[in-house]
C-alpha cells in the first residue's frame, strides 16, 4: 500500500524570491542586538508624518509692471498766419483785434474754455507725497543726532602738553593748526617750544612743525593766504609765520613794546593790504600790528574800566576771550577776567568812545565770545557754569541760557552752518551740542570726548566737522549729524523784545522811586528835624525785593479779608438758626 503525504507550505514562508543577476550582491539580514539598547535614550512619544500627496511648488501670479516715462513740452507762441510777424508787437495786437470783433470770437472761447479750465484744474493738483527730486534723498522729519570720531592727532613728544589754541587753515579747511603750551607756570616741566600743522588726511605725522623760541599759546590762518599764521607768544611777543621759509618764524616784535602778559589771543581783521591784526593779553591790553612791520604796534588800548578816559595800565583788567567780525568792520568784542564783556569800536577818538559798551556778561572770567555768523547782533558768552546768548540792544541781561553745569565749561563756539546750534566744552571731557530751536533745557547731544579736561574747540567752516582740543595734547577730528535749523531769527527777535519790555519796566520803577526820594527830601528840607536827609538808591535786585514784598503783602491781605468775610458769614447764619 502506498503512503503518500503531501506537504504544504504558504509561499511567504518560503523568504525571498531569488532575483539572479551578473552582480556579485549579497543581501543578508541582520537581527536587532537588544544589549545595545543601552547606548540610547528611548524618546516617548515619537511623532513622524508622511505626505502621500504630490508637492506642488508655489507660484505668484502678477500683472506686468508699468513703465512710466517722463516727458515734457515746450509751448511757443504760434497758429499766426503767414503774412503776420509775430515778433512784431504792432502787428499781432491788430491781428488780435481783428479777432476779437468776430462773431464767433465769443462762440469758440465758450466751447475751448472748459477743456482749457479742466486741464488747468488738473495741473494745480498735486500729490503731497510725490517725490519731485529723484536724485536726493529726503530729509526725514524727525533727525537723528549723532557724531563720531573720524581722526586722533596726538603730541609726537612723550609728556603731555595742554593743546591752547586750534585753527583751520582758509582753503577749505585742509589743515589744521595746533599750538601746545603749558600756562601752568609751577607745573611747566617740558622744554620743548614747538606746534605742529597737521593735515586732516595723515594723522601719524604732521606736515610742518613749528619752532619757535618760546611756546605758542595762540595762532591763527591767514584768512587770504594757507602759508601766513601770526602766533602769540608765552613771552608777550607776536611772530608772524609763512610755512614756504620753514619752520621758524620770520618776524617777531620787540619785548619792549608788546604784553607784559602772555599773548593769549591774535587775531586778522579787514585792511586793504590783509597784513594787519591784532593782540589781546591778560596784562589788559590790546594791540593792533602789521605784519610787514611787526616790531611795534600800530596802536593800543588799555582796559581801564576806572578811569575809560586815560589809560592807565595798573588799573587795567585782564582780557580773557577775544572776538572780531569781518562784517562789522571796525568793532570788536573782549571778555574780561571779572565777568565783563565790551564792545568796542577802533575808530573811537577816546579810550572811553572805544570801549562804551559794557555788559556783565558772567560770575567768573569770560573764557569765550563768540558772534552768531548769521545774527551778528547776538553773541554766546561762555564762563563758569553757564552759556549766555546776549543782544546788543538789551545791555542789562541776556536773552536765554543754559542751565547750570555740574562742571566747569572751558569753551564753546557757534556752528558755522547750523546758526542755532552752539558747542560746549567741559572740564570732564563732554562736549555738549545745543540747538536752539529743538530744545533749550537740554542739550541735543552730549558725547564723552576723552577722560580729561577738553580746552577748545574749533568748528570746519563747511559745518560737519569740528576739531576738539584736550589737556592731553590730543587733537579729535569729529563728524555732526546733517541737520540743518531754521527760524532761528524769530526766537532770536521775541527774546530779544521780551527783554526790551522787561528793561523798560525796570527804568519806570527806577524812575518812580527816585521821585520819591525827591519828594521825601523836600518835605524833610521844609519841616523842622535837623536830621541829615539820608537818600538811598535802590539798585535792580533791591526793587524786584521790594516789588515781591508788596505783591506778598497785597496777597495776605487779601486772603485775611476774604477769611473775616468766611467768618462774618457763618455767625450771621448762627444767628438765623438760633
Amino acid at each position: 500500500m502506498d503512503v503518500q503525504y503531501i506537504y504544504t507550505k504558504n509561499r511567504s514562508q518560503f523568504g525571498k524570491w531569488c532575483d539572479f543577476s551578473d552582480y556579485d550582491k549579497i543581501e543578508i539580514d541582520i537581527k536587532s542586538d537588544r544589549t545595545l539598547i543601552n547606548n540610547f535614550i528611548r524618546l516617548d512619544p515619537v511623532t513622524q508624518g508622511s505626505q502621500y500627496d504630490k508637492i506642488y511648488s508655489a507660484h505668484e501670479v502678477n500683472t506686468n509692471t508699468a513703465t512710466f516715462k517722463e516727458s515734457g513740452m515746450h509751448h511757443v507762441e504760434g497758429g499766426w498766419p503767414k503774412d503776420i510777424n509775430m515778433h512784431d508787437l504792432e502787428q499781432t495786437v491788430r491781428y488780435r483785434r481783428k479777432i476779437e470783433k468776430d462773431e464767433m470770437y465769443i462762440h469758440t472761447m465758450l466751447q475751448l474754455l472748459p477743456q482749457m479750465e479742466h486741464c488747468i484744474l488738473q495741473n494745480n493738483a498735486c500729490n503731497i507725497y510725490e517725490q519731485y527730486f529723484h536724485d536726493t534723498e529726503p530729509t526725514p522729519l524727525v533727525q537723528r543726532t549723532f557724531s563720531r570720531t573720524l581722526n586722533v592727532y596726538r603730541d609726537i613728544i612723550p609728556m603731555k602738553r595742554p593743546i591752547t589754541h586750534l585753527s583751520w587753515s582758509p582753503d577749505q579747511g585742509t589743515r589744521l593748526a595746533v599750538s601746545y603750551c603749558n600756562t601752568d607756570f609751577k607745573k611747566s616741566t617740558i622744554h620743548s617750544n614747538c606746534s605742529y600743522i597737521w593735515d586732516i588726511e595723515n594723522p601719524n605725522n604732521p606736515f610742518v612743525t613749528l619752532k619757535p623760541f618760546c611756546p605758542i599759546v595762540s595762532m591763527e590762518y591767514s584768512p587770504k593766504d594757507s602759508n601766513t599764521l601770526v602766533s602769540g607768544l608765552m613771552s608777550g611777543q607776536v611772530a608772524s609765520w609763512d610755512i614756504r621759509r620753514g619752520s621758524d618764524p620770520v618776524d617777531v616784535s620787540s619785548i619792549e613794546d608788546s604784553h607784559h602778559d602772555l599773548c593769549n589771543k591774535v587775531l586778522w581783521i579787514n585792511s586793504k593790504t590783509g597784513t594787519e591784526f591784532f593782540s589781546a593779553s591778560k596784562d589788559g591790553q590790546i594791540k593792533w600790528w602789521d605784519t610787514r612791520k611787526i616790531q611795534s604796534p600800530m596802536e593800543s588800548l588799555v582796559i581801564d574800566l576806572v578811569k575809560s578816559e586815560e589809560q592807565n595800565i595798573d588799573n587795567a583788567t585782564g582780557i580773557s576771550a577775544l572776538q572780531f567780525e569781518p562784517s562789522i568792520g571796525t568793532r570788536f568784542m573782549c571778555g574780561l577776567e571779572n565777568g565783563m564783556v565790551i564792545s568796542g569800536n577802533r575808530k573811537g577818538k577816546t579810550p572811553g568812545e572805544k570801549i562804551a559798551t559794557r555788559f556783565k556778561a558772567q560770575y567768573g572770567p569770560v573764557i569765550s565770545v563768540e558772534r552768531n555768523p548769521t545774527f551778528v547782533k547776538n553773541f554766546l558768552t561762555v564762563g563758569d557754569w553757564t552759556a549766555r546768548i546776549w543782544s546788543e540792544d538789551c545791555r542789562e541781561s541776556c536773552i536765554a541760557w543754559t542751565p547750570g553745569h555740574r562742571e566747569l565749561l572751558t569753551g564753546g563756539a557757534w556752528s558755522t552752518t547750523r546758526f542755532s546750534v552752539f558747542f560746549l566744552t567741559k572740564i570732564d571731557g563732554t562736549l555738549d551740542v545745543w540747538d536752539l530751536l529743538v530744545q533749550q533745557d537740554a542739550p541735543v547731544l552730549s558725547v564723552k570726548i576723552c577722560d580729561g579736561p577738553l580746552t577748545c574747540i574749533r568748528p570746519h567752516e563747511q559745518g560737519q566737522l569740528a576739531a576738539v582740543a584736550g589737556k592731553n595734547g590730543t587733537t579729535y577730528l569729529l563728524e555732526f549729524a546733517e541737520a540743518l535749523s531754521r527760524r532761528l531769527f524769530q526766537l532770536l527777535d521775541r527774546e530779544t523784545r521780551r527783554e526790551k519790555v522787561i528793561e523798560a519796566k525796570n527804568r519806570e520803577i527806577r524812575l518812580k522811586m527816585k521821585s520819591v526820594r525827591v519828594e521825601v527830601d523836600i518835605d524833610s528840607h521844609d519841616g523842622s528835624s535837623n536830621m541829615k536827609n539820608i537818600s538811598y538808591k535802590p539798585n535792580r535786585d533791591d526793587q524786584l525785593i521790594i516789588q515781591c514784598e508788596q505783591e506778598y503783602e497785597a496777597a495776605l491781605e487779601t486772603e485775611i479779608a476774604r477769611h473775616a468775610a468766611m467768618d462774618d458769614n457763618e455767625i450771621n447764619n448762627n444767628h438765623l438758626h438760633n
